[in-house]
C-alpha cells in the first residue's frame, strides 16, 4: 500500500495553502484575536461564549467557493468527488493556518445539511458535552439545549457546555481523522517557527539554534511532527480505525508537546499576545478535548491490538 502523495495531491496541498494565506493571513489572524480580546465578556443569558470572537461569514462562503466542505461529497450532487486522503491534505492546511470556525462539524454535514456545501449554512455539533461555535451556527447537530457558554483557552474557539447526563453518540472515526489532521498542521507550523527563531535568534554572537538545548528541542518537534504526518496519511488511505486512533494520539502529542516546545524555544518573547506561537498552543489544547479526547482514542486502539493478540 503506498502512502506518498501523488503529483495531483501535492498540488492540492500547495493551492489549498496560497488560497489560504490570501483568505486568512497573519494580519486577519491577529484582528480576529485582537476583536476577540475587546469584545469582553459576555453577559448571561446572551447565548454568546465569554470574550467569543465572531465568525467571518465572508470568509465561510469563500471556504464554500473553494470547495472546502464540498470536498468529499461526490461531483454528481454538485460536490468535489475527492476523498478522505484529499480531505485530510486540506484540514492539514487549516490547521496550519489557525483557520477558524467548525470547520469539522460543517464538512461532515455536506450533503446532508442544505447550505453547508457552499458556505452558506455554519454548522456546529454537540462533541463530548462541548459545542464549538454555537452562537454562530445556523444549524447544529445533537441536543444544545441548555448550553451554557464558557471561557474558552483558544481566543478563536468559543464554547459551550450541554447539561451532562444525556446519552453520548458514537464518535465518528471521520471527525477523529480530521481532528487529527488539523493537530498535524499545528505541528507542522510550530516546527517551521521553531526553526525559523532558532536560526534567527543570536545569542553571545551565535544564533541560538546553535546550542545542543535549542537543537535538541528542535529536533523533538521535527520528529514528533513526522511521525504523526506518517500515522495520519497512512489512516487516511486504510480508513481503519485502530489506524484511526493511533494517528490522533500521536498528531496530539505532536501539536501539544510541539507547541510547548516551541515556546521553550522563543522563550518569554512566545508568551507575548504578540505571538503566533501561544495561539497553536491553545488551539491545541481545544482540538484535544474533540472527538472522545485522547483517552477515547487509546482504549479504542488498546482494544483492537488486545483482539488481535487474543
Amino acid at each position: 500500500m503506498r502512502f506518498r502523495l501523488t503529483d495531483d495531491q501535492r498540488a492540492l496541498r500547495v493551492g489549498v495553502r496560497e488560497a489560504l494565506a490570501r483568505q486568512f493571513d497573519g494580519r486577519a489572524l491577529r484582528a480576529a484575536v485582537e476583536e476577540a480580546d475587546g469584545g469582553g465578556a459576555a453577559g448571561e443569558g446572551t447565548g454568546r461564549a465569554v470574550g467569543a470572537p465572531r465568525l467571518g461569514r465572508g470568509l465561510w462562503r469563500a471556504l464554500g467557493d473553494l470547495g472546502f466542505f464540498a470536498l468529499r461529497v461526490p461531483e454528481a450532487d454538485g460536490g468535489v468527488g475527492l476523498g478522505l486522503p484529499e480531505a485530510v491534505l486540506v484540514f492539514e492546511e487549516a490547521g496550519r493556518a489557525l483557520l477558524p470556525g467548525p470547520l469539522v462539524a460543517t464538512h461532515l454535514a455536506a450533503g446532508a445539511v442544505p447550505g453547508a456545501a457552499t458556505g452558506e449554512t455554519v454548522v456546529a455539533a454537540v462533541d463530548g458535552g462541548l459545542v464549538e461555535w454555537l452562537a454562530a451556527a445556523d444549524v447544529v447537530r445533537g441536543d444544545s439545549a441548555g448550553a451554557v457558554p464558557l471561557r474558552s483557552l483558544d481566543p478563536l474557539t468559543p464554547l459551550h457546555r450541554v447539561p451532562a447526563g444525556r446519552p453520548a453518540s458514537g464518535t465518528d472515526p471521520v471527525a477523529v481523522l480530521l481532528t487529527a489532521a488539523e493537530q498535524l498542521g499545528t505541528a507542522t507550523r510550530v516546527c517551521e517557527l521553531a526553526a525559523q527563531h532558532a536560526r534567527a535568534r543570536e545569542q553571545f554572537g551565535r544564533p541560538i539554534g546553535a546550542f545542543q538545548a535549542v537543537a535538541h528541542l528542535c529536533a523533538g518537534i521535527l520528529v514528533r511532527a513526522e511521525t504523526a504526518r506518517a500515522a495520519v496519511y497512512a489512516a487516511a488511505v486504510t480508513a481503519d480505525p485502530a489506524d484511526i486512533a493511533a494517528a490522533r494520539i500521536l498528531a496530539d502529542e505532536a501539536a501539544v508537546r510541539g507547541a510547548r516546545d516551541c515556546l521553550q524555544v522563543h522563550g518569554g518573547m512566545g508568551f507575548t499576545w504578540e505571538s503566533e506561537v501561544h495561539l497553536h498552543l491553545k488551539r491545541a489544547w481545544v482540538r484535544a478535548q474533540r472527538a472522545g479526547g485522547v483517552t477515547e482514542s487509546e482504549e479504542m486502539l488498546a482494544a483492537a491490538l488486545a483482539s488481535e493478540t487474543a
